[in-house]
């Protein structure tokens, strides 16, 4: 929607006060908008070289969408990289895996992803590596389902203040203009999302959660469920845990201070196939060593130096001790959960006099299984993957079993040693010139807590990192279409579990194909972030979705199932109220360590996928800066508010 238009709509529906209103603001147009800029960072003194004049080695740990901007740009000035990642394939959140289903092999993955327009470094760093945008193709709009009232859709968004919020008033159904402009005392709240500044807002705000905020400063409870709620949920953290400044920066990120509106692509073809795979082969093109399936287990480090990188299997790997868990925490049946003192899960049980173990990690993408009685065997609620009693995968995606520990009693405490792979019994120890750790917040913790670094900072700082509430993908194959779904993807609102919809049927393939050929539909229901009290058996939240469902489109009560997919997981980053000013930096105590994630605290104003490309590429210029090479240049919305 452009200005004119806009305007045009405001003065028929608002009337001319509010109308001359509109009008008096948009004479400051032109000089209170968010426009792109650069992120302030100094080459060294000196520096002048794009690329590595002597050799020097890096290893990234971690293949997410953070490992991967770091190794690519580290890659492309000469650093001989190696790339670790624990799981069979790349990608983090964004890999994708094949699912035998009612006769044919469709790709799935872990939900539905919209690539915004500010997405600087990402977006960069796809074209870099080639990826097509044929891939891509523009969202139609953002509509918002609600349980109690009529649908909300928020077409494209004017990109100048005032317009862009005026717009979003305007295009609702149950706010209105008017109403919006006379709450002035909740309206100040909202305008003071637009005085964003790093400093100032998270010393002010990120004591509280952002429901706080909202709730003290009176803003328009119509404005908070018809827009904040929706929106806020997408981080993937609930709006009463989130922290306020956090939130403010992610709204600045996302809205407020960007320039580009709301405006957002998705892509046709499943992510792994369409970006991921693209970038694993620029990195294989650019000569990065990709270990994929290899976890590094510990950091080796002397003289404030990380010296090399051990990896699982290796001859020097310690025992993974459990302190002041004795021999009786183990049942007499059935399988207990325990945890190393550096966070890694375990599942023990007894046979007979012997005590079995295996290390509960999913060989697929690192999460704790359960034990299944009734199928006798293991499952990891993820990505539905199976093994049996013996670990061995049987279905689903993990193509590897279970680690297998050794179990010793040391003075009445148990200990548990992976035992030995023949498939890894060389070349396990990585040395660098440099690392990053680029994995997610349970990897970096299993990491670092278990390297035993001898900074008591560093450790208290990735200790505090935290993971949100468990979110839920729920994916059904139906056997007739969808037709009163206009769009292919909807943000929900009010109901228990669903957040979000997406018609996937409707926009990448071969999906649309399998559609157009039985006459059914998929449909995928997403849970962002499921409160305490609602976390429940996986029969109950399945029921419980599939009657939202029915809920939010009747006709799908008529439907027949033909295949269905729940994953359960929490690796999502927790943005809890007093959490950042605990989070670890991208630079550490270690002179040639450094971190990269969306976990990571930075002071520039990005989140989710561009928070990993960013700090990855950040983490690159640290070591550039160290060898007195030129940086590379890192766009971002702007750091401040259009008020501040």
């Amino acid at each position: 929607m452009e200005r004119r238009e806009f305007i045009k709509k405001t003065l028929s529906r608002a009337g001319i006060g509010a109308g001359v209103t509109v009008a008096g603001l948009a004479g400051a147009v032109g000089f209170y908008q968010p426009r792109k800029e650069l992120y302030r960072e100094a080459s060294p003194e000196g520096a002048c070289s794009e690329r590595l004049s002597q050799p020097r080695s890096a290893v990234v740990i971690g293949g997410g969408l953070a490992g991967i901007s770091s190794a690519l740009e580290l890659a492309r000035r000469g650093f001989r990289v190696t790339l670790v990642e624990a799981s069979p394939s790349l990608g983090g959140k964004l890999t994708g895996w094949d699912l035998d289903a009612i006769g044919e092999r469709f790709p799935v993955e872990h939900g539905f992803h919209g690539f915004f327009d500010q997405y600087y470094n990402l977006n960069e760093m796809f074209a870099y590596a080639g990826v097509k945008s044929s891939v891509f193709r523009p969202a139609p709009g953002y509509p918002v389902l609600f349980r109690q009232r009529p649908a909300e859709v928020y077409g494209k968004t004017p990109k100048w203040f005032p317009f862009n919020i005026l717009s979003v008033v305007g295009q609702s159904r149950s706010l209105d203009i008017v109403s919006f402009l006379k709450e002035y005392k909740g309206l100040w709240p909202v305008i003071g999302m637009f005085l964003y500044d790093y400093g100032n807002t998270f010393a002010e705000y990120d004591s509280i959660d952002f429901m706080t905020y909202c709730r003290q400063g009176r803003i328009l409870p119509a404005f908070i469920d018809t827009v904040l709620h929706p929106f806020a949920d997408a981080t993937m953290n609930r709006m009463e845990v989130l922290s306020a400044a956090e939130a403010i920066r992610y709204f600045h990120f996302y809205f407020m201070g960007s320039p580009e509106g709301l405006a957002f692509r998705i892509t046709n073809r499943d992510c792994m196939t369409a970006l991921i795979d693209p970038l694993e082969a620029k990195m294989n093109e650019l000569g990065v060593t990709v270990l994929k399936g290899r976890r590094a287990i510990s950091l080796l480090a002397a003289n404030g130096l990380v010296t090399g990188v051990e990896l699982q299997g290796g001859t020097g790997e310690e025992g993974l001790v459990l302190r002041h868990i004795g021999p009786e925490r183990v049942p007499e049946s059935g399988w207990v959960m325990l945890q190393t003192d550096a966070g890694i899960p375990v599942i023990v049980s007894r046979d007979g006099g012997l005590i079995r173990a295996f290390d509960a990690r999913c060989t697929h993408m690192g999460c704790p299984v359960t034990w299944d009685a009734e199928a006798g065997g293991f499952y990891c609620p993820c990505h539905a993957g199976r093994f049996d009693a013996e670990g061995n995968p049987v279905s689903g995606p993990p193509e590897a079993p279970l680690a297998k520990l050794e179990v010793s009693e040391q003075e009445g405490v148990l200990v548990f040693h992976a035992q030995p792979s023949a498939s890894m019994a060389s070349g396990d120890m990585l040395s660098a010139d440099y690392c990053v750790v680029a994995s997610d917040v349970r990897g970096t913790r299993e990491l670092v807590l278990g390297s035993e670094l001898g900074y008591a900072s560093l450790e208290s700082a990735v200790s505090s990192l935290g993971e949100a509430d468990p979110y839920v993908v729920y994916r059904l194959w139906l056997d007739r279409p969808l037709e009163s779904a206009e769009f292919p993807f909807y943000t929900v609102s009010g109901y228990t579990y669903t957040d979000s919809i997406s018609i996937y049927s409707d926009f990448q393939e071969p999906f649309i194909s399998w559609a157009e050929k039985h006459g059914g539909c998929v449909v995928e229901l997403h849970a962002y972030a499921i409160a305490p009290e609602d976390v429940k058996p996986e029969a109950t939240i399945r029921a419980a979705m599939k009657d939202e469902l029915h809920h939010m489109f009747p006709e799908t009560r008529k439907a027949g199932i033909l295949q269905e997919l729940y994953m359960q997981q929490s690796n999502f980053t927790r943005w809890a109220p007093g959490d950042h000013s605990h989070r670890p930096g991208v630079e550490t105590p270690l002179s040639n360590l450094f971190f990269a994630g969306d976990w990571v605290r930075v002071d520039a104003p990005v989140f989710l996928m561009e928070a990993a490309a960013f700090t990855g590429r950040m983490a690159a210029n640290a070591i550039f800066s160290r060898e007195s090479l030129k940086l590379t240049p890192l766009p971002i919305v702007p750091m401040d508010g259009i008020f501040t």
